[in-house]
């Protein structure tokens, strides 16, 4: 029985070897003719043993364990052999890297946008939002735009209709909330707005816009400077400088554009702030009385402040980023760069 196993292995063996590349199904067929559960050389050997006497059903027993063992091991090798082959013949190269996997992630400026969200939040700011078509009436007149004001123009806004447009600030919904609810008042509205601007390094026509506006009793500059000066200094830096500078807007009286001390120089001066230290974040001021009266809210009993800011302008501030066209493409290697998750959400550095 023992010069029978040995042959009939011995014969299995080189038709092992005999497997051409990538006969994947000739491999099984020869594992099953010999390691099968039922009809398997092997495994015939291993159901006579209880017939054998005790002296040689240890030997045989032990040699044909050996064997199975031997032979699985061998039936593992050919396999890799086999697959190894069978790439080199498909054409693929072993020797190249791997490709790094991309994985998805929020968008920088959508990053930039919740962690503004969520800073004013604390604050005690309720998100807001609002439709992106929108009439004449809450895009401009009843925020004191004059009904000959340049924006009004075709030249200037997407007109979808003879009084419909797409939004051209995300103001509107200040509107909606002072028509829906009464004072007090504490939304911060973010939303894509859409202007007739053109497509170079520091405007689109398509853009994120952040609003925000607070009405109650008693309210006063002052807190509109230290509400906008708090939000600076926990987005950039606790020791970020911030300044106010006199502006004009229609819906606020008075009004101020926020600077923030340059994120890249350090106040310095350089090519990113034309030299002169401050970077521009935000448009803002005291809700003008005409608005209020147009929501019909008393602006002898109330008052407020409202601004608006633009996360891409934001992000590209914080991150030194020198063209706002990177953000609108799908460049991996450099989205790749605020997927890791590893950056402070308050400084945007390790």
């Amino acid at each position: 029985m023992i010069r029978d196993l040995l042959a009939a292995v011995h014969a299995l063996r080189e038709r092992l070897g005999d497997i051409p590349t990538a006969d994947d199904r000739r491999l099984q067929e020869l594992k099953t003719e010999l390691l099968g559960r039922k009809a398997g050389a092997l495994t015939q050997i291993l159901a006579a043993l209880p017939e054998l006497d005790p002296a040689l059903k240890r030997q045989v027993g032990g040699a044909a364990n050996a064997l199975k063992r031997e032979f699985e091991a061998a039936f593992t090798e050919r396999e890799r052999q086999l697959e190894q082959a069978a790439r080199h013949a498909s054409g693929a190269d072993l020797t190249m890297p791997g490709r790094a996997r991309w994985e998805g992630a929020r968008h920088l400026v959508t990053q930039v946008v919740d962690e503004i969200c969520e800073i004013f939040r604390e604050l005690g700011f309720t998100r807001a939002v609002g439709p992106e078509i929108e009439d004449e009436r809450y895009n401009f007149y009843a925020l004191n735009f004059p009904k000959d004001h340049p924006a009004l123009d075709a030249q200037d806004s997407f007109y979808v209709g003879p009084d419909l447009l797409l939004r051209t600030h995300t103001s509107p919904v200040q509107i909606r909330t002072l028509e829906q609810y009464r004072p007090p008042i504490r939304v911060v509205i973010p939303g894509t707005v859409y202007r007739r601007d053109p497509f170079d390094a520091s405007h689109s026509p398509v853009f994120e816009q952040i609003e925000g506006l607070a009405v109650d009793e008693g309210i006063s500059f002052v807190d509109f400077k230290a509400t906008l000066a708090t939000f600076a200094r926990r987005f950039f830096t606790s020791t970020t400088r911030v300044r106010f500078r006199p502006s004009f807007f229609p819906f606020t009286e008075p009004s101020a554009e926020m600077d923030v001390q340059c994120q890249i120089c350090g106040g310095s001066g350089c090519a990113a702030c034309k030299q002169t230290g401050w970077m521009e974040i935000l448009g803002s001021g005291m809700v003008h009385p005409a608005v209020l009266e147009n929501c019909g809210v008393d602006s002898e009993k109330y008052s407020g402040y409202a601004w608006g800011m633009g996360p891409e302008r934001i992000a590209m501030t914080r991150h030194g980023i020198p063209d706002i066209r990177i953000l609108f493409e799908d460049d991996v290697r450099f989205l790749e760069q605020f997927a890791g998750g590893s950056a402070d959400p308050r400084t945007g550095r390790p």
